[in-house]
């Protein structure tokens, strides 16, 4: 186990979020690049439990779920129009240097 968040970014993410995040050394995951896209949220969540990785989602519905399952990695959730994408970004950073993987487990986060 890792010391430090793995991200995931779901479809819905600005890519340039992932190029910046990996520019300050985050390891981070797409969902395109996992061939996952259009794929289900019960798949998505299957991904980051398999993989360990705190998602990144602008989808409320993933927080329906969260409330009826709390052994997930982690959710961060920021609604779309709600942040630029270096608001984002910043809040990515954040959370990756302050919280511990143990910190984010079952937890949702808002940006």
């Amino acid at each position: 186990m890792t010391d430090r968040i793995r991200l995931h970014l779901d479809e819905n993410v600005d890519p340039d979020v992932a190029r910046a995040l990996r520019r300050h050394g985050v390891d981070v995951s797409t969902t395109q690049e996992a061939g996952l896209r259009t794929k289900s949220d019960t798949t998505q969540l299957a991904f980051i439990r398999r993989e360990d990785r705190v998602i990144m989602t602008h989808d409320a519905d993933l927080l329906q779920i969260a409330r009826t399952a709390d052994d997930h990695p982690g959710i961060v959730y920021c609604e779309k129009t709600a942040r630029s994408i270096g608001e984002i970004i910043r809040g990515l950073i954040l959370i990756y240097e302050v919280l511990a993987p143990e910190d984010m487990r079952g937890k949702v986060e808002f940006l």
